[in-house]
C-alpha cells in the first residue's frame, strides 16, 4: 500500500499532464470543449481514472470519448515520463455527470420555488383554523402554576404543609 498523501499528488499530477496534453498535444478533431474535473488513482498506483466533461450535444461527446480512447496511448506514455513512477498507471476516461447533475438541481429547485409560490398565494387571504394565539400566556397572577398534582411545586419543597416534600419515601428535612 502506498500513503495516502502520495497517491493524491500523484493523481493531482496525472490530472495536470492530461489537461495540458489535451490543450496542446492532442490535435483531434473529433475531440470537443474538454475539461478535465478529477483524476483518482488506485491505491496500488496501477490504475487511474480521469473524470472529464464535454460541452456540447451527445454525438460530440461520443467523438470526444473515442477521441480519448485513441489517444490513450500517447497520454499514458507522456505521464509516464513525466512522473517518473516506477511502473506508470493504465488510464480510463470517464465521462463525468457533473453538468447533467447540475442540471437535474437546477430544475428540482425551480419546482421547489414554484411550489413556494403556490402556497404563498393560497395563504395570502387564509385565516387561522382555531384561536389567532393558541398558547395560553401567563398573567402571573395564578399561584397554582409552580406546584405539581402532589402538592409540591417543582423545587421539591414542602408546599402542602404535610412534612413530605413531594418525592417519594423521603420526608422532608
Amino acid at each position: 500500500m502506498v500513503d495516502a498523501a502520495r497517491a493524491r499528488k500523484l493523481a493531482d499530477r496525472i490530472q495536470q499532464i492530461v489537461a495540458e496534453m489535451l490543450e496542446r498535444r492532442i490535435k483531434d478533431p473529433r475531440l470537443g470543449f474538454v475539461t478535465v474535473t478529477d483524476t483518482r488513482i488506485t491505491n496500488d498506483l496501477r490504475d487511474a481514472t480521469v473524470y472529464y466533461t464535454v460541452y456540447g450535444s451527445d454525438g460530440e461527446r461520443a467523438e470526444t470519448a473515442a477521441a480519448l480512447e485513441s489517444a490513450k496511448g500517447v497520454i499514458r506514455s507522456e505521464v509516464g515520463r513525466q512522473t517518473g513512477v516506477r511502473h506508470t498507471p493504465s488510464i480510463t476516461f470517464v465521462m463525468d455527470s457533473l453538468m447533467e447533475n447540475v442540471a437535474h438541481i437546477d430544475d428540482l429547485l425551480a419546482k421547489a420555488r414554484a411550489r413556494d409560490a403556490e402556497v404563498a398565494r393560497a395563504a395570502q387571504g387564509a385565516s387561522p383554523a382555531g384561536d389567532a394565539n393558541p398558547y395560553r400566556e401567563a398573567d402571573g397572577g395564578d399561584d397554582d402554576l409552580g406546584e405539581d398534582v402532589d402538592g409540591a411545586d417543582f423545587g421539591g419543597h414542602d408546599a402542602a404543609g404535610d412534612g413530605e416534600d413531594g418525592r417519594s419515601g423521603r420526608p422532608s428535612s
